[in-house]
Formats: C-alpha cells, structure tokens, sequence
C-alpha cells in the first residue's frame, strides 16, 4: 500500500507544476476581483440640449472644457440638438464652433438646375443650422458655464446663444 501512495521524482515534479499553475490562475482571479475591475462608478454622465440663435437651431459642435484641460465634443443636429457623452464633472466651460465651410453644415447647395421647382431639396443640402457668432468658439471668449453631476446620466442643458 505504501508503494501506491509513493511517486516517482518525475510525477512529483509534474503533480508540483499543475498546482503551481493552478494556484496562479485562481491567484490572478482573486486578485482580479478584489482590484476593482468592476464599474464601481456606476452610470456615465451624458448632457444633452438644444443650442439656439435667435430661437433658430445653430449649426457646428459643442464642446465641455475642464480646468485641467480635459474636451468633450459632440456634434449639432439640424435641429440644434446635442449630446455630450462622458464629459467632464464639475464645472466646465463650453465652447461652440460653426462647422467647417461656415453655416448650413459646411455644405455648398449647387446652383439651381432648369427643373429645380420640380426637384426637392436633396437631404444635407438644406441649411442645417445658422452659424454661431464667433465669440462662442474659444475658452478665452465664450462665457458659457455648466456644472456637470458625476454620474447623472440625463442632464439637460439648453444653450441659447446672444449675437
């Protein structure tokens, strides 16, 4: 009976690997699990809104700026909505930029052609938006604010821009 319970220096040696590597990969999980690996910050912030001229939807992006430089960009609509996904928390300065080629969403109508009262407007190729007045597009200028809510998935900020 005692010669069953022996093994050879071989076997001993592989039996000692196995459970070393067994050990490790529970080692690493349990390490994995107590290191934070799950989202213990919960809910990602979002701010949505609508940026306006005059009570007309503005074309261009806005942007949440932070006091140690982090941006968080999101596009203009055409109907002036927004959505800032993850920006920031706390306060933030926000920064509004026409699209690139200038108002309308930076996109040339062409010319009309003999039978353009017949042909409607192709989408994209109406204006998408008016310009923001330049003031709106550099932190230096702008002297729009938000607080952020950490966490707080649904903000609402609507953004209404004076000439």
């Amino acid at each position: 009976m005692l010669t069953a319970l022996m093994l050879s220096n071989a076997s001993r040696s592989r039996l000692a690997r196995v459970l070393c590597g067994v050990s490790l990969v529970l080692f690493v999980t349990l390490l994995g699990g107590v290191s934070g690996c799950s989202n213990k910050g919960g809910a990602k912030a979002t701010v949505t809104g609508k940026v306006t001229l005059n009570n007309s939807p503005v074309a261009g992006t806005v942007s949440f700026h932070s006091a140690d430089g982090k941006e968080t960009t999101g596009p203009i609509s055409a109907d002036g909505t927004y959505t800032i996904f993850d920006p920031p928390a706390g306060k933030v300065q926000i920064t509004v930029k026409g699209p690139p080629g200038g108002a309308g969403g930076g996109l040339v109508k062409p010319p009309p052609a003999k039978d353009a009262a017949a042909m409607p407007d192709m989408p994209g190729t109406a204006s998408a938006g008016v310009a923001p007045p330049a003031k709106y597009a550099t932190t230096a200028t702008s002297d729009l604010t938000y607080e952020v809510k950490a966490g707080v998935a649904n903000q609402t900020y609507n953004i209404e821009l004076k000439p």
